[in-house]
């Protein structure tokens, strides 16, 4: 991931998609300012979003996509009443991260080359970095063009498609 090798190392779908959670706590969370390129060679802003080891509530991810039939929506929904669904060292390309936050030692300003607290999560030198060793965030919603890195363990996990369903939110 240094210099961002593993975000650039595939290109997105064109799609974003939709993430959300009850809670979200992690040891460690970096992020620095990137882009991402679909396969049409458009640029997508995003904000390059690393955390350690994280717990979460529960996990919804929805993307719509358009098809001969019509809209077809994509969920994946985890955690809850099945438990905790747990990442290590997931680095997620968003364009925006929405909820209630409570940052620790948070170090604002950071040049993204240097940041630290999640292993191989560092930016371009002399792009905007900030980081901290730990976060909780309350009511997670973001829209996001890809995850990747680590290990993602999914209780209760259901992937399910449809016709005009509901996204996450």
């Amino acid at each position: 991931m240094a210099q961002g090798a593993l975000a650039a190392s595939f290109a997105v779908s064109g799609t974003s998609f939709q993430v959300s959670s009850g809670k979200l706590s992690s040891a460690g969370l970096s992020s620095y300012v990137s882009t991402n390129t679909s396969l049409d060679g458009k640029g997508h802003p995003v904000s390059m979003l690393a955390v350690g080891d994280a717990t979460l509530s529960d996990i919804c991810q929805s993307a719509k996509v358009k098809t001969p039939l019509g809209t077809i929506t994509f969920k994946l929904t985890a955690g809850g009443d099945a438990g905790a669904v747990t990442a290590k060292n997931l680095i997620i390309s968003a364009e925006d991260l929405v909820g209630d936050a409570q940052f620790g030692t948070v170090e604002i300003g950071r040049d993204a080359s240097t940041l630290d607290k999640v292993p191989g999560a560092q930016g371009e030198r002399g792009t905007f970095g900030l980081q901290a060793g730990d976060v909780s965030v309350a009511g997670v919603r973001s829209h996001a063009w890809s995850a990747t890195g680590g290990t993602f363990n999914l209780r209760g996990l259901r992937v399910g498609v449809s016709l005009d369903g509901a996204g996450c939110f």
